[in-house]
């Protein structure tokens, strides 16, 4: 896809304002190392800034108030989200619909709206509703019942259970599995009595799931997640959970069941999350970290078990001198042993 634009044009569609040649023309988007005269680059980190002076891109996206070093500019208040809507802009080529192709198996009374795609061994079960612009990659199983709402791409390998809904505008990468049983046993002496799982899974609009991630459908009503969450590689949500809107959570993040986190909740790398707590709205917990019990809204947190992050950083920087601590301990208890004997005497 050839696409080229002054920078003129383009600070209009970033919202942004020219330093330089506004007649500049640019065709692509590349680092501040790599870029060449007929591409723009950005500076989002001040620590990279020296490099705004030596890099060979035509132009350069700032920060307000940036020196520019002479380079023609772009300045917008936050150049990170420019730098995702240029790659967008510049090289994200919106693809041609293909109907269903020979080779995809889809079953009986199926509705399907415009531009639909269905690659070669997809499988679309028994009344499945597709919108518009769906696209389902190879080894994609819909099981009977699901909806999915417009512009939804499934890749390859992704398996949506029976019943399950997904909105508008979601993206599910490739091997992830919605809609699997919950992990819910009922002890019968020496084993134990599968509880059936009789809920659905529920993606609202604008969610992006990475690959590999599994999404435990409910023992009742519905495993939710709410309008735009980002939800990375490998992380485990299971029954019944509730994740509200706008939520990022990272790779290996492991929810147990019936546990909800707020609006705007951001859990790092290898989180652990017991079950049946709440999360409150605009919390984050630091990577690694094992939470145990509610945490109030507005929380930062770090540990096993989390506590505030600010005291969790204070702990850690003490534990590389615990050796040296205990090894003065042991020198001061001596001490004392020796002036209590003296006193004694």
């Amino acid at each position: 896809m050839a696409v080229s634009r002054t920078l003129r044009e383009l600070a209009e569609y970033l919202g942004g304002t020219v330093a330089g040649d506004e007649s500049k023309t640019i065709s692509g988007v590349a680092s501040l190392d790599d870029a060449a005269d007929h591409q723009i680059t950005f500076l989002a980190n001040p620590r990279y800034a020296p490099k705004v002076a030596t890099t060979g891109a035509g132009a350069v996206v700032l920060p307000p108030g940036a020196e520019r070093h002479g380079r023609n500019a772009i300045h917008v208040a936050n150049p990170y989200l420019a730098f995702a809507k240029l790659l967008t802009l510049f090289h994200v080529a919106p693809r041609k619909p293909q109907g269903v192709m020979e080779g995809a198996l889809v079953g009986r009374n199926v509705a399907m709206g415009s531009d639909v795609t269905i690659y070669p061994g997809a499988f679309v079960g028994d009344g499945v509703t597709l919108g518009d612009r769906v696209t389902i990659f190879p080894g994609v199983v819909i099981y009977e019942g699901v909806t999915l709402g417009s512009d939804v791409t499934l890749h390859s390998n992704v398996v949506v259970y029976q019943g399950c809904r997904i909105g508008n505008r979601v993206t599910i990468h490739a091997g992830t599995i919605i809609g699997s049983d919950g992990f819910g046993y009922a002890p019968d002496g020496d084993g134990f009595y599968k509880i059936p799982q009789l809920g659905i899974v529920v993606i609202e609009d604008d969610v992006e799931i990475g690959a590999n991630t599994t999404i435990d459908r409910a023992a009742l009503a519905a495993t939710r997640i709410g309008r735009g969450t980002k939800i990375d590689n490998l992380v485990m949500i299971a029954h019944n959970c509730v994740i509200g809107e706008n939520c990022t959570i990272v790779s290996q993040v492991g929810i147990s069941g019936s546990t909800k986190l707020g609006r705007r909740v951001t859990l790092a790398g290898q989180v652990g999350v017991a079950g049946h707590l709440e999360i409150g709205d605009n919390s984050m917990v630091g990577a690694k970290s094992g939470i145990p019990g509610n945490i109030p809204a507005g929380s930062m947190v770090s540990g096993i078990p989390a506590f505030n992050h600010r005291d969790w950083l204070r702990a850690s920087a003490v534990v590389p001198k615990l050796p040296e601590l205990k090894k003065t301990i042991a020198e001061l208890e001596k001490r004392v042993r020796e002036l209590e004997e003296k006193q004694g005497a």
